[in-house]
C-alpha cells in the first residue's frame, strides 16, 4: 500500500499525552459545584466519551443544552488549568508521528475533547504542524463509540476509511474504529489489557512501534477485507 494513500489517526488523551489524572481532578471541580463526586469507577467507565454523555451521570439528572455547555466549559477550563504544567507525551508517540510523516503517511487526530484542549496539548507537545486533520467531539453528531469522529478525520485526510489505522486507549474508541472499518492499536495508558482485547494489537506505549508495524497491520487488514482481527489480537509487549 502506498503510504500517501494511508492514514494514521491518533486519539489524544492517553495516546498523545497521559492526561487521565488531570481529567479526573477537573471532574471533581465540577462535582464539588453540584455537591457530589465522581468515583474512580465511573470516571474510568466514561473516560474517552464526550462530556455531554458524562455530565448527566455526574449530576444525576438530564440537563438542557445551556446548562450542558456551561458545565462542559467549567470542566474543560479546570482541565486546562490543572494540566498546564503536567503535559508529557506518551513514550514513543512523538517519534512515531514524525517517522510516519517522513514516510509519507497522512496523520490525523480524532478526539472526544474540545478544540481548545486539543490545540493546547498539540502545541505543548510541539506536534501541531504534523497533523493534517483534527476533529473534536463538538465537530460530530455522535461521539465514540460511534464512528463519526474517525470517519470525518479520514474524509479530511482524503484517504479511504479502510486505509486508516487508529491508535486508542479506551474500549469506546476501539469500537468506534471498528465501526469505521479501521484496524486499531490500543495503549494500556488508561486501562488494563483485559479491557482492550477488541483491538488488533495492545501495547504498553509506542516505544519500539514503528512505520513497518503500521504498514503490516494495514496490509493485514486489507487482505481480510477490513476485518481487523489478526494474529496479533490481544497481545501486549
Amino acid at each position: 500500500m502506498n503510504p500517501s494513500d494511508c492514514g494514521v489517526i491518533f486519539d489524544m488523551d492517553g495516546v498523545l499525552a497521559d492526561t487521565a489524572e488531570a481529567h479526573y481532578q477537573s471532574w471533581q471541580v465540577v462535582a464539588a459545584e453540584y455537591g457530589t463526586r465522581i468515583g474512580r469507577d465511573l470516571f474510568h467507565e466514561t473516560f474517552g466519551r464526550p462530556n455531554h454523555q458524562v455530565i448527566p451521570h455526574l449530576i444525576g439528572r438530564e440537563v438542557d443544552e445551556d446548562e450542558l455547555r456551561a458545565v462542559d466549559r467549567m470542566k474543560e477550563e479546570a482541565f486546562r488549568r490543572i494540566a498546564a504544567d503536567s503535559i508529557e507525551p506518551v513514550p514513543g508517540v512523538v517519534e512515531l508521528i514524525r517517522d510516519l510523516r517522513s514516510a509519507g503517511y497522512r496523520v490525523g487526530l480524532g478526539s472526544s475533547g474540545p478544540r481548545e484542549n486539543i490545540e493546547a496539548i498539540l502545541s505543548a507537545l510541539g506536534v501541531r504542524q504534523d497533523f493534517e486533520a483534527v476533529v473534536s467531539g463538538w465537530d460530530v453528531q455522535q461521539g465514540k463509540p460511534a464512528p463519526d469522529v474517525f470517519l470525518m478525520v479520514a474524509e479530511r485526510l482524503g484517504v479511504p476509511a479502510g486505509n486508516c489505522l487508529v491508535v486508542e486507549d479506551v474500549a469506546a474508541g476501539i469500537r468506534a474504529a471498528q465501526a469505521a472499518g479501521m484496524p486499531c492499536v490500543a495503549l494500556t495508558t488508561t486501562h488494563g489489557p483485559e479491557q482492550l482485547t477488541e483491538a488488533d494489537l495492545v501495547l504498553e506505549d509506542l516505544r519500539g512501534f514503528g512505520v513497518g508495524d503500521v504498514a503490516r497491520i494495514l496490509q493485514e487488514a486489507a487482505q481480510t477485507d477490513g476485518d481487523s482481527t489478526s494474529s496479533v489480537e490481544g497481545s501486549v509487549r
